[in-house]
């Protein structure tokens, strides 16, 4: 039994159009996207601004409202769960935003902010202060620091404090939307191996969700590339970085920096022309059909499937897997 499972999720919301607003409309923030999640693993979603990424991690979280498709965590169907129950589960669910300086209250000091899960479930204070100094030392930050306030510390304490207060409840999956992307690259290189680090010692499995595959290639068992609200290939890392299918998925792994100047003259960069089509009114087919360099006219006529090009590697175009068989 998978962890958590997302069966054809749909996220839409309800929106008004027009010059004076007297239109209606819907967002297809998320439209049909089904994942997994094993434990000890982590499943990097990634995609442009806009794609459905942290959608889908809200609406695990239950920070977004799910208009159809279920969320299962150990087999249990979060909707059919009463409050309490589902309250239970989402303690073992924690997150890591994307820029800790709104994530923390600034008038609170280290400790306080790390402790705030452990008041809110009703822990004794001596209890807590234990705690409070166990998770200080786990994700590297020093005793003399728990009395200062966020703006006191650097970005990559601050996220460390983030991490902390994730952990304090002993959560079994952390969701971390763009947790380095806001940091420097020496900092952002610290943090994923904290992550990693803890990975290992806690037995987490992470939602991590990102836009920069070079940060992806460092922490990811999987990786599910979205484009406006749809998973366009899913499969093991490594597979999808030596061998993308999707012609999406090898645009954004062509637009990785190298960090090696002689090599950078080899790399060919693909282009997409074009805007992203607006989730307010998608295309009737393959949601990539309106950049893709290999739409065919078929490709407009109904969305495609998210099928085999590998054992465990699934990807939503018929064009290129046509063209993977041809001998």
């Amino acid at each position: 039994m998978s962890l958590l499972q997302i069966e054809d999720l749909r996220v839409h919301f309800p929106v008004r159009t027009g010059r004076f607003g007297g239109g209606r409309g819907t967002v297809r923030a998320v439209d049909g996207v089904s994942l997994t999640i094993e434990a000890n693993e982590t499943l990097a979603v990634v995609g442009e601004s806009g794609c459905g990424k942290s959608t889908t991690g809200n609406a695990v979280l239950g920070l977004a409202p799910v208009t159809e498709g279920r969320i299962l965590f150990e087999g249990q169907d979060l909707a059919s769960l009463d409050a309490a129950a589902r309250q239970n589960v989402w303690r073992e669910m924690q997150v890591v935003f994307q820029d800790p300086v709104s994530a923390l209250n600034p008038r609170r000091t280290i400790a306080q902010s790390i402790a705030e899960p452990l008041v809110i479930h009703g822990w004794a204070k001596p209890d807590i202060a234990a705690r409070v100094d166990e998770l200080m030392a786990l994700v590297g930050l020093n005793p003399d620091q728990r009395d200062r306030r966020p703006g006191a510390l650097s970005g990559g304490q601050r996220q460390r404090v983030v991490i902390a207060r994730a952990l304090a409840l002993n959560p079994k999956l952390v969701i971390c939307d763009e947790p380095v992307s806001a940091l420097d690259v020496s900092i952002q290189s610290q943090i994923l191996n904290l992550l990693m680090r803890l990975q290992r010692e806690l037995g987490l499995s992470y939602l991590f969700i990102a836009h920069d595959l070079s940060v992806v290639r460092r922490i990811a068992d999987r990786v599910a590339v979205m484009y406006l609200g749809v998973v366009v290939e899913e499969g093991p890392a490594s597979a999808v970085f030596a061998n993308p299918v999707h012609p999406y998925t090898q645009a954004l792994l062509s637009a990785i920096p190298l960090p090696d100047p002689t090599l950078r003259d080899r790399k060919k960069r693909i282009v997409l022309e074009g805007d992203l089509p607006s989730p307010l009114d998608p295309p009737a087919g393959c949601p990539f059909v309106t950049r893709c360099p290999l739409a065919e006219a078929a490709c407009s006529a109904a969305r495609p499937g998210l099928d085999l090009a590998a054992p465990g590697h699934k990807v939503r175009c018929p064009v290129r897997l046509r063209a993977a068989d041809q001998p």
